[in-house]
């Protein structure tokens, strides 16, 4: 067998460097991969200034800044809110989606009442219809108001044959019956009048509000509608 030619001891030399480069190499710190993200930097309580490649735990209360690796300014990062600041924000949040929703109902009740009254001219048959709703059963009442005071006058001429007298037991009865129904009946007279008043109002509120929509208003920018306060079915 031929022995170590004269190339051996210079691959022996190359070897060896190679080793000792792959330990020096090993050896020396590698970049993070925090470090690669930037650098967080705040003052502290006491004034001091700190950095690091994390967010800095003795700055959760104050703010920070992240910076580049070059040191410019990358974002700022606000400071982590306390359980009183976190509730507020929940509250404001909750506001917000409350206020969004209620603007999404009144659009979607805008374009009902659009779709359900196309013209003013419509608008005013459903009033009349309602109206007239209302107006039978007031008729009906002073139909029955009129036969009540009928039939009460019988009553009362039967009445004058006891004066200074206690009225007979059935008289008597008939009377307080009579009273009753009378009262009942002013008592639902007054309601439908009220009813009345309150269709008016509930019809002039809504074409006003269709006036603003049929000359161009967007559906939803006037303000939320009261349900109470619409005739339009809500969908």
């Amino acid at each position: 067998m031929a022995g170590p030619g004269p190339l051996a001891p210079a691959r022996w030399l190359i070897a060896a460097l190679a080793s000792l480069a792959g330990g020096v190499l090993a050896a020396t710190p590698q970049p993070s991969s925090r470090s690669a993200d930037g650098i967080y930097t705040c003052i502290d309580d006491n004034g001091r200034k700190i950095t690091s490649d994390r967010p800095i735990p003795e700055c959760v209360a104050r703010e920070q800044r992240l910076l580049n690796r070059d040191g410019s300014l990358r974002r700022v990062v606000p400071p982590t809110p306390t359980a009183d600041e976190r509730a507020e924000i929940e509250a404001r949040e909750r506001r917000a989606a409350e206020a969004r929703a209620a603007q999404a109902d009144a659009a979607r009740r805008d374009r009902n009442l659009m779709a359900r009254y196309p013209n003013e001219e419509a608008h005013q048959r459903a009033r009349e219809a309602a109206l007239d709703t209302v107006r039978v059963a007031i008729r009906a009442s002073e139909q029955r108001l009129k036969l009540l005071a009928s039939d009460r006058k019988p009553m009362l001429d039967e009445a004058e044959f006891y004066p200074g007298k206690p009225l007979p037991p059935k008289l008597r009865q008939s009377l307080d019956a009579n009273d009753a129904a009378t009262e009942a009946q002013r008592a639902a007279m007054a309601n439908q009048e009220a009813e009345l008043v309150r269709i008016n109002r509930l019809y002039d509120a809504e074409l006003d509000r269709l006036r603003r929509l049929w000359a161009g208003a967007r559906p939803g920018t006037l303000g939320p509608i009261p349900a109470e306060t619409s005739s339009a079915p809500a969908r």
